[in-house]
């Protein structure tokens, strides 16, 4: 497996979120290597979709999206749930891919089907943060070898509040796998 660099992140949101689909989120702790299979995204482009929460503008909670490129945008919905975004594009964009489901690879346990259980199943929590994702124990790899697959294109899950940017078609997984959220 090869860690993806920086220049992948640097990207249009859109084809970054189609090429991540099938790469593998790894994250070495306690002891552990968790390894999942990215299955199913979302795609959010900026201040000028409603949908993203850069829409509302810079704040604290948002900071990371307007950073570089390559680290990991964390936060709590529902004051429960943990969900993950890859941030993408140049520095001050504040575009990211929100992961959405993962095939288990390796020691994971629990469900994957959907960002708040990916995250739990992940290890994943507030503390990565802002996390560079060029870093040694939480990142992304390309498998040597990726088998061909084919990519569905359907609406994002739950943004309703957010107008015409609702029905984009910014949701995207592999057809057919048994690990992609049901909505």
């Amino acid at each position: 497996m090869r860690k993806l660099e920086r220049q992948f992140y640097d990207r249009d949101t859109i084809l970054v979120a189609r090429e991540l689909l099938g790469k593998y989120l790894i994250h070495h702790t306690h002891g552990k290597t968790l390894i999942g299979k990215i299955v199913e995204v979302e795609a959010y482009l900026g201040p000028h979709d409603l949908a993203a929460h850069s829409a509302k503008g810079r704040t604290k909670r948002t900071e990371v999206m307007f950073g570089p490129p390559g680290h990991a945008y964390v936060y709590l919905i529902y004051g429960m749930y943990f969900c993950m975004n890859v941030v993408t594009e140049k520095e001050g964009h504040a575009s990211a891919v929100l992961l959405r489901a993962l095939e288990p690879v390796q020691n994971i346990e629990g469900k994957t089907s959907g960002p708040g259980l990916l995250c739990n199943a992940m290890g994943i929590d507030k503390h990565l943060h802002g996390h560079d994702l060029l870093s040694s124990d939480f990142y992304i790899a390309a498998p040597d070898h990726t088998p061909p697959h084919v990519i569905v294109k359907k609406p994002r899950v739950g943004v309703a509040y957010a107008k015409h940017w609702a029905k984009r078609l910014l949701r995207f997984y592999i057809k057919g796998n048994p690990y992609v959220s049901k909505p």
